[in-house]
């Protein structure tokens, strides 16, 4: 009798823990992906704070595309939508398909490369300086502060990083951020996936010493649609006192001299003209602290040495305005 009690017990436990698990989001979701301990500025190292309504089950289009996904096949990082694949050459596999810690590239960086803002621009970057930062994320001198490219470059073969860098380095670059100055700026939150979202109830307030980057259409940014694209809202004054900054002077050097004319690289040194501003923000604030490291960045320690916070969100402002193509 003893051991029936304790069989049904088992039982009953185990009954339980799956019906637990079946209401858990799937594990390559963004909201079951684990949060980043939150950390200053929170306008560039986002944490998320909210989240939109969910979408109804249904599947989705986007403009321009015969293709249609549910939200569960949009939001899984491990297979992400191809909404436009006649636009691409074919892609490396891991781009498409992942597993474990290994999420899809195109997730988080879209299919067409310029991915969203609070991961990264990859296209169009050389396959060395692509496969340098890869090597750098595994090696631990680069840190990703939402410790998932740390997970992903240790979880990808040398040969998987090199087709993935051929492929991202095979894309044109496209314009994909808009960056406007203001003084207002519409009420924010950080919902799914750290995307930052207009708030539904409406608002504004000032933008203070923030850079405040949000959807085009927040609709088509949560179906990852590529060919949709993001507004950075910078302070007034911020384009051209970064470009003075970008200039060089007492401050810093010159960007043009590694970075080439408009900033558009120059050999392996790589592209940064109309990367998201946060991200420009984010990577200028890991160098001078020294979580991003590498032989790329010790040649920017020196320039960065000097910034305030102020001059890091000048010139984010000014690099995230120059024409990307």
């Amino acid at each position: 009798m003893r051991f029936r009690t304790l069989a049904l017990v088992i039982g009953l436990i185990t009954a339980l823990s799956s019906a637990i698990v079946s209401q858990q989001p799937p594990a390559a979701t963004p909201t079951a992906l684990p949060s980043p301990v939150p950390r200053e500025p929170s306008w560039a190292f986002q944490v998320q704070g909210g989240s939109l309504p969910a979408e109804d089950p249904a599947p989705k289009s986007v403009p321009g595309s015969t293709k249609q996904y549910t939200p569960a096949q949009i939001d899984d990082l491990r297979n992400p939508p191809d909404w436009f694949p006649d636009e691409h050459p074919t892609p490396a596999a891991r781009v498409v398909k992942g597993e474990g810690n290994l999420m899809a590239c195109g997730a988080c960086h879209l299919m067409n490369g310029e991915g969203h803002p609070e991961s990264a621009t990859v296209s169009g970057f050389t396959v060395g300086y692509f496969i340098q930062q890869m090597n750098d994320f595994r090696s631990g001198a680069r840190k990703d502060f939402a410790n998932r490219m740390d997970l992903i470059a240790k979880a990808m073969t040398d040969q998987e990083i090199r087709d993935v860098a051929q492929y991202f380095a095979s894309l044109k670059p496209r314009q994909f951020t808009t960056v406007r100055e203001a003084a207002t700026v519409p009420k924010t939150f950080v919902g799914q996936g750290r995307m930052r979202f207009v708030d539904p109830a409406g608002g504004t307030e000032p933008i203070g010493k923030r850079v405040i980057t949000v959807p085009e259409d927040a609709e088509r940014a949560r179906r990852r649609d590529p060919h949709s694209g993001f507004i950075a809202y910078v302070p007034p004054g911020s384009i051209a006192r970064g470009a003075a900054l970008a200039r060089g002077g007492s401050k810093t050097i010159a960007c043009t001299t590694c970075h080439g004319d408009g900033l558009r690289g120059l050999g392996n040194v790589p592209r940064i003209a109309g990367l998201h501003p946060i991200y420009v923000a984010r990577q200028l604030i890991h160098i001078k602290e020294g979580t991003r490291n590498g032989v790329d960045a010790a040649l920017m320690k020196k320039t960065v040495a000097s910034l305030t916070d102020d001059d890091i969100i000048d010139l984010s402002a000014y690099v995230g305005s120059l024409a990307r193509p």
